[in-house]
């Protein structure tokens, strides 16, 4: 047993907790529980932002990437930043127009009430899915260090994690993300110069061989309209592209990042805070990207046998190669990434069911028997609140043991939300863009668009960074063609 490891692994799991569970006593109202009382600096969301949009994923997946392939992912995430900025002008004017607790709620004012329902119902069943990916991953590493079965390992962050989200709420989940993304970059760039310390040579030994190997490629240019190219994962076009509207869908519908967003104090600082981001997102795909090309040039050099799934490449090395101690708070930096995506998943999707399934019932009754105390009603949303962040931690909990057998955890998880986020999208692009389409229109065009990408996923060899461009020309175009077909009054004005 590696007892200095366990031990700084432990006493961060004990202090994360321990942290994120002091801001119950400034969780008062939804408003405090779900958007952290809409008074966090920019800079914090910025790092949340971050944070929510990495994860363990990113973590363990990056390196294995570059260890069997190159720095193609690159191209992908420059389509992040092009997303950041059709976000930042098309979006987030309309959510600020009033006070909005999830971005469900844009749907409404512009569709009316099913719609809501139906696209906060699509960003449960995606949200869920994608992070038992996420939940999943998280068994990996444990497994690694405690050598525990994986329902222990995931049962283990699970409750630690819904602990301090169920006292702190969104205020407990943005500041521990700081605090986890300081430990999180941390150890990354540890952890790079001590695995570069394997390589005799050094930088240039890894330069001479991973270039030979065609690790350090980045771009690739070529363009056809063939069923081979769009079969392709890492192209420049699908990359910039698909990476744009991947973002765009995530970032700007999903109530996961766009409740981080509606935390800030202004728009101001919201898009601050979400361009900001890039750059800190940019930084991280590249460190683990060169992890993965100087793990490759490392077994190569040393003859020894990867790991496999190549997933394990990296947690795998970093408990058996690096020092005492040093092992230990890389670790603990792996686990920062897992618990900080978790606890914003399990606040989100808790957000969602209560602002857009449970509230609008709550008033109705509370419209018909009006003398019901503020404080009451205030106390009593809040402990609904609360029961949701636990159903939702049960729920991921047996969504990650179902996880197991889905494949490379960073495309499986990019890969399934995709199938979802082009209907997702394609109808907020149709409740800003247009304004003749209605509510039936729009229902239709979400089940057109879902209805597609299934085809495309089980019937087709395309790669799934073009999964969201097709999914949200789909979705937009069955709108437009229905609202030539049924006459609807919209709700838009």
């Amino acid at each position: 047993m590696r007892y200095v490891d366990l031990t700084v692994i432990l006493l961060y799991l004990a202090g994360i907790t321990w942290f994120g569970a002091r801001f119950r006593s400034s969780q008062k109202t939804l408003r405090d529980y779900f958007l952290g009382g809409r008074a966090t600096p920019w800079w914090a969301i910025s790092f949340s932002i971050v944070s929510a949009e990495t994860s363990m994923l990113t973590v363990i997946g990056t390196p294995a990437l570059a260890f069997g392939g190159n720095l193609g992912f690159l191209q992908v995430v420059l389509g992040y930043l092009v997303a950041r900025i059709v976000i930042s002008a098309l979006f987030l004017p309309h959510y600020f127009r009033g006070e909005m607790y999830t971005a469900y709620e844009l749907m409404r004012l512009r569709f009316g009430e099913r719609i809501r329902r139906m696209t906060a119902g699509l960003f449960l069943v995606l949200r869920a899915l994608a992070e038992g990916v996420r939940v999943f991953a998280i068994s990996i590493v444990i497994s690694i260090v405690l050598g525990t079965g994986e329902t222990a390992s995931i049962l283990l962050i699970v409750c630690l994690t819904l602990f301090y989200t169920f006292e702190g709420g969104m205020t407990a989940v943005i500041w521990t993300d700081v605090i986890q993304m300081f430990l999180y970059i941390s150890g990354a760039i540890l952890s790079f110069f001590v695995i570069l310390g394997h390589i005799p040579g050094g930088w240039d030994a890894v330069v001479a061989e991973a270039g030979r190997a065609g690790k350090f490629e980045i771009f690739d240019f070529r363009f056809s309209l063939s069923v081979e190219y769009f079969s392709r994962t890492y192209t420049f076009w699908a990359g910039l592209i698909g990476g744009c509207f991947l973002t765009t869908a995530s970032h700007g519908t999903e109530q996961l990042l766009v409740q981080r967003l509606l935390a800030a104090r202004n728009q101001r600082e919201s898009r601050l805070a979400l361009l900001s981001s890039w750059v800190v997102i940019f930084a991280l795909f590249t460190l683990f990207l060169l992890i993965g090309v100087i793990l490759y040039v490392y077994y190569l050099q040393s003859g020894a046998e990867p790991p496999r799934p190549l997933d394990r490449i990296y947690p795998d090395f970093v408990w058996n190669n690096l020092p005492p101690g040093v092992a230990g708070l890389v670790i603990a930096a792996i686990l920062a990434a897992a618990m900080s995506n978790l606890s914003a998943a399990l606040n989100s999707l808790a957000s969602t069911t209560i602002m857009d399934f449970y509230r609008p019932a709550a008033a109705l009754r509370e419209a018909a028997g009006a003398g019901e105390a503020d404080a009451r009603r205030h106390r009593s949303a809040l402990r609904m609140g609360r029961i949701a962040t636990v159903f939702w931690g049960a729920a991921l909990f047996g969504i990650g043991l179902l996880a197991r057998n889905w494949g490379s955890v960073l495309e499986a998880g990019l890969s399934v939300a995709s199938v979802l986020y082009g209907a997702l999208l394609g109808v907020f692009l149709l409740g800003v863009l247009t304004r003749r389409v209605g509510e039936k229109a729009a229902m239709a065009a979400m089940m057109a668009g879902f209805l597609t990408m299934i085809y495309v996923k089980t019937s087709t060899s395309i790669a799934w960074t073009w999964y969201v461009v097709i999914g949200t020309c789909a979705t937009f175009g069955a709108g437009i063609l229905m609202s030539l077909l049924v006459r609807e009054r919209s709700h838009a004005g």
